[in-house]
């Protein structure tokens, strides 16, 4: 027997993801929507009396009506009413915030309009109770003509009782669904609804004329030229704009006041005094909260303290993740004997999962930040406070933490822009995160920094009283990216991802206490996402960058480093004075030198060498070449690299003193010097735009679904880190600075 299916939906902050949790369990498959960034959540469920009768249950995104202008509200209206490419549901389970009534039943009353099987969830009784409020279900379930079952998602009561509805409504026969529906003004109204209904497709009306009707109403409230619902058949198409262009009468407030005429004139018989009351223990915090200076300096100091956690925190766990790997590929490389597998398996496979899982500390923090600010209510808050600002530039107040979370890693803060409800902002958002200066960097600024400029104790190292130089231009760096990435979003926005302003639309819920399973599990499925699907790609990426710079095997070396190795192996036999320490020593200078050489012949060289005249404009050099490509796996690995191109192994860091000295010997053929402070400015200009962070880009190829914006990502930001860090270099020295 075939599993019934059913669709859960709401509005946002209703507890409709809870209740999700609380029908299924932790088993919840979490992919995509066809063909959209939308996540789409289902999991098997039990229903009944205890009967073990199954139903897969879809979690329909959170939306205020079934009226869609972008593509993730078309989701709901086409997973509900199932249109192209979805299946009708067999019922719809609508959760509805009973502290939010009259709102949340306007949703009800649209699917209802769609002639489906419901059931509605009363969620959050037990706050009206506890107020001394009491909302009369049965009279609710009379006049909506479908069961409507009390419960509280959060704390787990009235589930059984929802099961049996649920079996109730399943088995009773398919033309027994309910005909409430709010009455909608003769006139215009019914003359519009009658012009586009016959172009509705049969296989949406099922043979219904109300349901015909209906998605007749629903198309004229939600086609336009802006939207963006590409399934809807052009017929259907040209019937709306034909109908709205034929007058001028406002059709979308006349049905909306229809609708909500009918819940005011049903809210006296349901609540004997409406839950306004509920907003008073509130209202004094939210005058704080969102007051434009007092919101801002606490919200400042809350992101301050996320900030810090993410660096703080997740340090001792980022260094336990990356010496777990380091010891396991030194246990692999002690057992297994030298050689091109054990290289493969240790610098590879190894090395691979390690840059995968390095990076789960900073994005379990943060989700659970993020998590905890939205089960509280306070995420709502800082997107209505930080709007004002971010719609200056095109973007969404809700883009304000996932771009301030780049400050510490792009990987995490792309990943938080799934709180972003359209496809367009969030796009927007990806494509100027990776722009801000994340920690990453950090290793590459403090490398350049401390050995091409002065230090504080030294001439020229004091840039004003209390700032030394260094400190300034890492200051500097960040203000950089900061304003870079704003202007990009900016020029993005008005470009490429251009799109009508949408206004920012949301309730201000009442303040709760985060539940730490909901909490647990967001978490949970943010950290399973990022291993399973991004760690796939960075894992290829780690394999195909060790192949470039460990092959070819052959090449052919300017010294015999065997015969080298010898001698040294005689001369310390031949002379007593010679100890072990010093024979050590060099072997390990020996092996050094030739890593070096092999690095310049193998693949990754040739190829750094390749793009000298590409990026000599810059003022860099083929070895600045390789230290780019190697940067590729993360940016910090261009310390690492650049220590084994001066032949110092990969074991060197930013605060190596012989690197800094390398670096700072370097000279060109006619005898110039290759690392001056301009061009020590130019690199971190082009390490400030670059999009040189090859996890970055597998995260944004799995939230898109597509290759085509991590490719532009990475193109453009190329682009802009080549031209910015020419017109440093150049312009420097056209100005004598060189």
């Amino acid at each position: 027997m075939t599993r019934p299916v059913l669709a859960i939906a709401g509005n946002p902050n209703c507890g409709k993801t809870t209740l999700f949790n609380a029908l299924t369990g932790a088993n919840a498959k979490v992919g995509n929507y066809p063909g959209i960034t939308v996540e789409r959540r289902e999991a098997s469920m039990q229903f009944g009396d205890g009967d073990g009768r199954e139903a897969q249950l879809l979690d329909i995104p959170g939306t205020y009506s079934l009226s869609a202008r972008t593509a993730e509200e078309q989701v709901a209206i086409t997973a509900i009413a199932g249109l192209h490419p979805y299946e009708e549901p067999d019922a719809v389970i609508v959760v509805v915030d009973a502290t939010q009534l009259a709102r949340n039943l306007y949703l009800v009353l649209q699917v209802l309009e769609l002639r489906l099987k419901v059931v509605v969830a009363l969620n959050m009784s037990d706050v009206l109770t506890k107020h001394g409020l009491k909302l009369d279900a049965a009279e609710l379930s009379r006049r909506l003509g479908v069961p409507v079952v009390p419960i509280s998602a959060s704390r787990g009561q009235g589930i059984a009782a929802l099961k049996r509805a649920l079996a109730q409504v399943l088995d009773a026969p398919d033309d027994q669904v309910s005909s409430a529906v709010a009455p909608l003004p003769n006139g215009e109204v019914a003359a519009a609804i009658e012009r586009v209904a016959p172009e509705v497709p049969s296989g949406w009306s099922r043979g219904d004329e109300q349901r015909r009707r209906s998605l007749a109403c629903w198309a004229l409230l939600s086609l336009d030229q802006g939207d963006e619902l590409w399934h809807v058949p052009e017929a259907l198409r040209a019937a709306v704009l034909q109908s709205r262009a034929a007058s001028d009468f406002d059709f979308d407030q006349a049905v909306v006041s229809a609708r909500y005429a009918w819940i005011d004139a049903a809210m006296p018989a349901l609540l004997a005094e409406p839950p306004g009351v509920l907003r008073r223990s509130t209202d004094a915090v939210d005058k704080l909260l969102i007051h434009p200076v007092a919101g801002f300096t606490l919200f400042v100091l809350v992101m301050a303290f996320v900030f810090q956690a993410l660096f703080s925190w997740s340090g001792p766990a980022i260094d336990a993740v990356g010496g777990f790997f380091d010891a396991l590929g030194a246990a692999t490389a002690d057992v297994l004997p030298p050689g091109l597998i054990t290289d493969f398996l240790t610098d590879g496979v190894i090395a691979g999962v390690g840059a995968v899982l390095v990076f789960l500390p900073q994005i379990l923090l943060l989700f659970l930040f993020i998590s905890i600010m939205e089960d509280s209510g306070y995420m709502a808050r800082v997107a209505f406070l930080m709007d004002r600002i971010m719609k200056a530039i095109g973007l969404t107040g809700r883009a304000f933490v996932p771009m301030l979370s780049g400050f510490a890693c792009a990987i995490p803060a792309i990943m938080a822009t799934r709180t972003m409800e359209r496809r367009r902002d969030r796009m927007l958002t990806m494509m100027v995160v990776p722009i801000m200066t994340c920690s990453a960097r950090l290793p590459v600024y403090t490398l350049i920094i401390a050995a091409l400029y002065p230090g504080p104790d030294e001439p020229g190292g004091s840039f004003l009283p209390g700032l030394s130089l260094q400190a300034a231009i890492m200051v500097g760096m960040y203000l950089f990216s900061t304003v870079l990435a704003l202007a990009a979003a900016a020029v993005l926005g008005r470009t490429l991802l251009r799109g009508r302003a949408a206004p920012l639309l949301l309730e201000l819920p009442p303040y709760r206490m985060p539940m730490p399973r909901s909490v647990g599990r967001m978490v949970w499925e943010r950290a399973r996402l990022f291993v399973t699907e991004a760690g796939t790609v960075i894992l290829v990426c780690t394999i195909v960058l060790w192949a470039l710079l460990t092959f070819p095997q052959d090449a052919e070396l300017s010294r015999d480093f065997d015969a080298e190795q010898t001698a040294v192996q005689a001369r310390a036999e031949a002379d007593p004075s010679l100890d072990q320490d010093w024979l050590a020593e060099q072997r390990h200078q020996l092996g050094l030198a030739r890593d070096s050489e092999l690095l310049r012949a193998s693949w990754g060289g040739q190829l750094g060498q390749a793009i000298e005249p590409v990026i000599a404009p810059l003022g860099f050099d083929w070895k600045i070449g390789i230290g780019l490509i190697g940067a590729f796996a993360a940016r910090e690995v261009f310390v690492s690299t650049m220590g084994v191109v001066y032949g110092m192994g990969d074991e060197a860091d930013e605060q190596s003193l012989p690197l800094r000295e390398h670096i700072q010997a370097e000279v060109w053929p006619d005898g110039r010097r290759v690392y001056t402070p301009l061009v020590g400015l130019s690199l971190m200009v082009f390490f400030a735009l670059a999009a040189q962070c090859m996890s970055t880009l597998a995260v944004v190829k799995r939230e898109t679904q597509s290759w085509r914006w991590p490719l532009f990502l990475f193109s453009y930001m190329t682009a802009l880190a080549w031209i910015a860090s020419f017109a440093v270099y150049q312009g420097g020295v056209a100005l004598g600075l060189g």
